[in-house]
């Protein structure tokens, strides 16, 4: 594929990255976008590292890479670094941006946004947020107060954003997922269960799996596991002894068909993906990142639980006995997994963005 012109003149630059979570959203909006406003340039800035820095090449969306690395938790020598790196990216996308400027600037977060989002509050380019999150991270924070609007996927979240213009959008899914979805009613056997550790992997859900998969999948012979366990556990686990109903994927790219062809879902639950559960009319059993930043993993199972789309299970120590005690009469049960298969909730999110950035922006 040929690289695409890259010019930032009058372009909406869309930000975010290092997980799907924050890579997704701004997939999905830059999609609405370029649907909407077809002669309106788009252009992707990320990190050199992180999901984007696999996908966007291959996109087809005019990018930028930028050589930068999260702050937090790391240790002083670390973020020094990491700060020198912010800093050298930050003057280069002003010194770009003052030759050709932006139209608007949209951040979903990840330290990937952070260059372009505190660019833009410098020079006074508009700029947008959207928080996928229960819980705002720390670039949220910084920038908010000053952006035009900042869109939140949950409500919980605008109470932690004091002096930002919030308002309730839910959270972008990408084009695939705008469609309707075959009930999980509907399904027939060999049924599936997926397994989701997130873009980056989730080394503890992927040991647990290997764990108890033998014993369940004997249990229950019309079931088979499809099991996405990033690139680099894909790595590491490529040769270790499994069922032969477990199959192991490092990234499954249809996400929306492969979510359809689920009866079960077990997952991470970043944002994105539960958003994505919601459009397809799918449930299952969340097991949060416990280092997720403000813990937003957990508020956000939490949120889905309340809602009756999912069983919360918590990473400890015996999460491998808890989730096969969990997974065994849902597997066995027909009603009691569909009872967390709701009807696929229409996902509204980029529309209620764009009709908002078109205000602004004319």
């Amino acid at each position: 594929m040929s690289t695409p012109i890259l010019t930032f003149q009058d372009a909406l630059v869309l930000t975010g990255g290092g997980t799907g979570g924050h890579y997704f959203p701004a997939v999905a909006l830059a999609e609405g976008a370029r649907a909407r406003w077809t002669g309106c340039p788009i252009v992707f800035i990320g990190a050199q590292r992180g999901i984007e820095a696999r996908e966007l090449p291959a996109s087809g969306w005019p990018h930028l890479l930028l050589e930068v690395e999260g702050l937090v938790g790391r240790s002083p020598l670390r973020m020094s670094k990491a700060a020198w790196k912010l800093w050298r990216a930050v003057t280069r996308l002003k010194g770009l941006w003052r030759k050709e400027r932006p139209r608007a600037v949209i951040g979903t977060g990840g330290y990937g946004a952070a260059p372009a989002l505190l660019a833009a509050r410098s020079l006074g380019i508009p700029y947008f947020l959207h928080e996928s999150n229960a819980a705002p991270g720390a670039l949220a924070k910084l920038v908010a107060p000053k952006a035009r609007r900042v869109w939140c996927g949950m409500e919980a979240v605008q109470s932690l954003l004091p002096g930002a213009d919030c308002r309730l959008v839910g959270t972008p899914v990408r084009e695939a997922f705008l469609r309707e979805f075959l009930p999980a009613s509907g399904l027939q056997a060999p049924f599936r269960l997926l397994v989701l550790g997130g873009s980056g992997g989730a080394r503890a859900l992927n040991e647990a799996l290997l764990e108890i998969a033998p014993d369940l999948l004997e249990a229950q012979p019309l079931w088979e596991i499809l099991h996405q366990t990033g690139p680099a556990e894909g790595e590491r686990l490529k040769d270790r002894p499994r069922h032969p109903r477990h199959a192991l994927a490092s990234f499954l790219p249809r996400m929306d068909e492969v979510m359809e062809g689920a009866s079960l879902v077990v997952s991470r639950a970043g944002a994105s993906t539960c958003a994505e559960l919601k459009a397809a009319g799918r449930g299952g059993l969340l097991v949060p990142l416990p280092t997720s930043a403000n813990d937003h993993q957990r508020m956000n199972a939490l949120a889905m639980a309340q809602e009756g789309r999912a069983v919360l299970i918590e990473q400890a120590p015996g999460l491998a006995s808890r989730l096969a005690a969990a997974l065994g009469p849902l597997l066995a049960e027909p009603s009691a997994r569909q009872s967390l298969s709701m009807a696929p909730e229409r996902n509204r999110a980029v529309e209620l963005c764009l009709d908002d950035l078109a205000g602004y922006l004319g």
